[in-house]
């Protein structure tokens, strides 16, 4: 009986989507350049409707405004929150037009600790990660989801630096930690060879692992990657959506063991 009634319990939505073996996550990371669109619209609304139709449990979401006078002086992380029925945080890199400009995070799950990870500035602007830490119903353990946007140059001197800085400031935890984003970079890359050394990349297909442009993509440079103690599989893949941003998004599906991800 306990057992069935566990199982009830979780169908009833402490886990978003279940398998026999674990408690699961969707996880979304999307650029959203501010709700401007590859038609020259900026409305924020557009990609609150992308978030929302892929039903994720957590999203980071990069280039983000609040109070901005090209994006309407609206607080978008609250507006996506709102729109989306999800809480929300939000991490500035600088002021800008009038208001801030950074990271966001959306969560269906209340968030009980938000962390600003200050990083090595890039050439033309500072940055910084956004951490928030979850308790996922069903999991024994808390999540800390990260979002983060490295520096774009070619050269990856200071985006390269950036993903230490990340790494030693995250330090060691007994459980899952979860980063995504626009990393900036290729797969073959120093910097991504770096963080996959550390993290394991969540897969995409091998025919549908482009993100950037939107319009055409020819650039793998948005991952979600985990590390964790604690036992789970994944799969990823890009949302075909043109439109919104001039980056596509990405869901990625994390499934974490049972055995250690228990109901409580």
């Amino acid at each position: 009986m306990k057992t069935i009634a566990s199982l009830f319990l979780c169908l009833l939505g402490a886990c978003s989507w279940v398998r026999a073996d674990g408690c699961s996550l969707r996880v979304m990371a999307y650029n959203v350049k501010h709700g401007h669109g590859m038609d020259g619209r900026v409305d924020i609304a557009r990609a609150a409707q992308v978030i929302r139709t892929r039903s994720p449990d957590l999203v980071a979401l990069q280039e983000i405004d609040v109070g901005v006078d090209r994006s309407g002086r609206v607080d978008q992380p609250a507006e996506l929150g709102r729109l989306t029925g999800m809480h929300h945080a939000f991490g500035k890199f600088l002021d800008y037009g009038g208001g801030d400009y950074g990271l966001a995070i959306l969560s269906r799950f209340p968030i009980t600790e938000v962390r600003r990870i200050v990083l090595p500035d890039g050439r033309h602007e500072p940055r910084s990660a956004l951490l928030v830490r979850v308790d996922p119903p069903g999991f024994s353990l808390p999540v800390d989801f990260v979002c983060v946007h490295l520096d774009w140059l070619q050269d990856d001197t200071r985006r390269f630096a950036q993903a230490h800085e990340l790494h030693a400031a995250l330090g060691a935890t007994p459980h899952p930690v979860i980063v995504a984003g626009d990393f900036n970079d290729r797969p073959e890359s120093r910097t991504m060879r770096f963080v996959f050394g550390e993290y394991q990349s969540v897969p995409k297909p091998a025919g549908g692992r482009f993100t950037f442009p939107a319009d055409a993509p020819v650039r793998e440079i948005d991952y979600v990657v985990v590390r964790s103690n604690v036992p789970w599989s994944g799969s990823c893949r890009v949302v075909d959506e043109p439109l919104v941003s001039d980056h596509r998004p990405i869901v990625a599906e994390l499934t974490f063991d049972r055995s250690v991800s228990t109901l409580r």
